[in-house]
């Protein structure tokens, strides 16, 4: 009769030592797929929805970074206008899109003003997208027709509380940063301003220039050339800091607008669920270009400041941004059905 020892086995089980086996290839084929397809992407070519019109200037610095990412990546980079409903319909078009690095976003302030101005979004601009990287900063900035009388913040100010009709602003679209500054330029100022929507910046300019809207708080790039030429006159604008391209115009606070302090940024963003390591080359080839010497003197050239940060700090600004405008959006009382 065979005695027992009294010690335990422990060799692994022939299926359990197959499953570890297996664990373990199919971790190292993921690593490997994942770098073959970074390395194969991309097969055809990448298309930037912009959620404006054309010349505005969502569509200025797509048109800049695709030009150069063009040749980073080997392959034809679009840049495809998805104007309407404050910038949302291009978003939502992104958001459910395939997440396969061709259709990408060029996001901008604006999403994060919508969240807290439409009742209903088909998309989470938090949860349904990737960030990339943020472009560029750009700052807002009033302006009038130069045929106005305003000369200043303090005159426009005392016409706007005496004319009959209300004088009009022009923004590039309910809830929009420019939609959200008018009316805090209103409720600190105590006028009633007409708000006229537009789709974008190009027919909101052609109408400021044309006499059809009195003024309006767009970013300076699309009005920067009108301004020199004189055919606009700037104010003031509408960041705590006056701009390095119009460094005579005073800030609203500056102008009696105490802590005003609104701008523009503008970035990339993907689908959400995009893999990981196409985000990554996206993101690092990006940030080269938008970091070059070149592309900064072109940013320079609009009225932008580049920017150029990792998808993790786009991701921590974009949640700062939400939480702040979503107590000024509470304080204006602006909301969308």
């Amino acid at each position: 009769m065979a005695r027992s020892t009294g010690k335990a086995c422990h060799r692994p089980h022939p299926f359990t030592r197959r499953a570890l086996l297996a664990a373990g290839a199919a971790i190292a084929l993921t690593a490997v797929a994942g770098a073959t397809r970074a390395e194969s992407w991309p097969s055809k070519p990448v298309t930037l929805v912009v959620p404006f019109p054309a010349g505005g200037t969502t569509d200025v610095l797509a048109r800049a970074l695709a030009e150069k990412l063009t040749l980073s990546l080997g392959q034809t980079v679009i840049v495809e206008s998805k104007p309407g409903a404050g910038a949302t319909l291009g978003a939502d078009f992104v958001a459910r899109a395939r997440p396969d690095g061709y259709t990408l976003l060029v996001g901008a302030v604006h999403h994060t003003i919508a969240s807290s101005v439409y009742k209903k979004l088909p998309y989470d601009f938090q949860k349904d997208f990737a960030p990339l990287t943020t472009i560029a900063m750009v700052p807002n900035v009033l302006v009038v027709n130069a045929s106005s009388s305003a000369k200043s913040v303090a005159e426009l100010v005392t016409l706007a509380k005496s004319a009959k009709p209300e004088l009009s602003y022009g923004s590039n679209g309910n809830g929009t940063a420019q939609h959200l500054i008018g009316t805090q330029f209103e409720n600190l100022t105590g006028t009633n301003l007409l708000h006229i929507p537009y789709k974008g910046s190009g027919p909101l300019t052609t109408d400021l220039l044309g006499g059809q809207v009195t003024m309006s708080f767009d970013t300076i790039t699309p009005v920067l050339q009108h301004i020199k030429a004189g055919k606009l006159r700037a104010l003031a604008v509408t960041t705590a800091k006056r701009s390095s391209s119009l460094p005579e115009v005073p800030s609203l606070a500056e102008a009696g607008l105490k802590d005003f302090d609104i701008g523009t940024w503008f970035g990339v963003l993907a689908p959400a669920a995009t893999p990981k390591d196409i985000v990554a080359r996206l993101s690092t080839e990006m940030i080269k270009i938008i970091q070059s010497p070149d592309f900064r003197k072109r940013m320079e050239e609009i009225g932008a400041e580049p920017i150029g940060n990792t998808p993790e700090q786009m991701a921590q600004q974009i949640k700062g941004e939400t939480e702040k405008f979503a107590r000024l959006v509470k304080q204006a009382n602006v909301t969308i059905e």
